[in-house]
């Protein structure tokens, strides 16, 4: 049987009058990458934090681990790691004064010399935290988060701002973490990321989870139609088109959508060679994660 992890219940927060998190339910298991999408002030960083044992919550029940993060902070925090957006060491710090730091915070910790090298950071071990480029602070970051060797780790938003080959390098330490069985939550507000990375989504909007399971789930569910674009040769002259297919401005393209997109393929080329023409191209686009999201929001995710 899986082994449940994380298990939230009806959980809600709440500000004054303002309900940030509104009845949020969902379970993770072991070794799960668990990614939470949704726009800026959507609920998710809270419902994180309250994971973390950083916020408190208004009501619902909350399990991680085994332990309420609320009551058992400093149990849940010798079992998990953290790696914020963005870290705030002191300039003057050296990459191995700052991992001594953190490792004293915790009973169990693993050899720092380990971490250096599997995040790359060799030549940087003496260097000033201020010395480093942005993707070097970030690797030194998930080092932080992986001094005491943790089950979960929460990843909040870990390459934003990061140019490509940066978030790339980010993306292939993630995915060791998953070889290795650890359990990872991770917010993001890149659609791409969340497709690589997570086993499960859950997309959340205005406090409430709106739509949760596999990237592959969810897209087939919202947005099962494939477009299915066929570049003819010539422009098309006066004959008509397919049932349910439209023609480019050009004339040059035929462009349909359908939920099974490999008759449908087989079916307009067979219209194509009955009417004698050429074709140069066919492309087939599946619905992407984004395309759900602002189907089931009606926002993009960076709103």
């Amino acid at each position: 049987m899986p082994d449940t992890v994380i298990a939230v219940e009806d959980l809600k927060k709440s500000y004054a009058e303002v309900e940030a998190v509104r009845g949020v339910s969902f379970t993770v298991e072991a070794g799960q990458v668990l990614g939470l999408l949704g726009p800026n002030g959507a609920g998710k960083t809270t419902t994180v934090e309250i994971l973390e044992g950083l916020r408190s919550r208004s009501s619902g029940k909350v399990n991680v681990l085994g332990f309420d993060p609320e009551r058992d902070t400093r149990q849940l925090k010798e079992r998990i790691g953290i790696c914020l957006q963005s870290s705030n060491l002191p300039e003057k710090i050296k990459v191995t004064e700052a991992l001594d730091l953190f490792a004293a915070f915790y009973e169990s910790t693993i050899p720092k010399d380990k971490l250096i090298s599997r995040l790359q950071l060799e030549e940087k071990r003496n260097a000033y935290y201020g010395t480093l480029s942005g993707g070097q602070k970030q690797r030194v970051a998930i080092a932080l988060a992986l001094i005491n060797d943790p089950k979960i780790v929460f990843f909040d938003e870990p390459t934003t701002g990061l140019d490509p080959q940066v978030r790339h390098e980010i993306h292939k330490l993630i995915e060791e973490l998953k070889q290795d069985k650890r359990t990872i939550i991770l917010t993001t507000h890149y659609i791409e990321e969340a497709e690589r990375l997570c086993d499960q989504v859950a997309i959340i909007d205005q406090g409430r989870i709106i739509a949760a399971s596999s990237p592959r789930e969810i897209q087939a569910r919202t947005l099962g139609a494939t477009k299915i674009e066929i570049r003819l040769e010539s422009a098309l002259g006066a004959e008509s088109v397919p049932a349910d297919t439209v023609l480019s401005l050009d004339r040059m393209t035929l462009i349909t959508s359908s939920l099974a997109p490999a008759k449908t393929v087989v079916d307009l080329v067979k219209w194509i060679d009955a009417h004698g023409l050429g074709m140069t191209d066919i492309s087939l686009k599946k619905p992407t994660l984004e395309d759900v999201f602002i189907e089931l929001t009606g926002k993009k995710l960076r709103e």
